[in-house]
């Protein structure tokens, strides 16, 4: 992380990120990601905030066959209202609204039938 006033680089610890088996995807203070158990075989959706030690969401998303990867691609953020969308290795896909230090699962099929 850089402070835009000072310059100073400060290094960010994203808990059960591994490099090699998952992308990092940033909106404003919030990164997501998909994790890996500390014996890799189980995979997580993440999302940390800057300034929060506890992640702002922790989902399991089962097993991470051999380890290599985590069960989904790289997150995809929405601005309004902001969301983050990961897709898993199956296709399926899983929305998470933000509102405020909180997180709340979106359901696609109520939201078609407001509009």
């Amino acid at each position: 992380m850089v402070d835009r006033l000072t310059g100073r680089i400060s290094q960010l610890t994203l808990p059960q990120f591994d490099a090699s088996a998952s992308e990092v995807a940033w909106y404003r203070d919030y990164v997501a990601y998909c994790g890996l158990s500390d014996d890799g075989k189980n995979g997580f959706a993440m999302v940390m905030q800057l300034g929060r030690r506890k992640p702002v969401l922790k989902k399991a998303l089962g097993a991470a066959g051999d380890g290599s990867d985590a069960g989904c691609s790289a997150p995809e953020w929405q601005r309004l209202p902001i969301r983050v969308t990961f897709e898993l290795s199956n296709k399926q896909k899983l929305n998470y609204s933000v509102r405020g230090n909180a997180l709340n699962v979106v359901n696609d099929a109520d939201e078609d039938e407001t509009e």
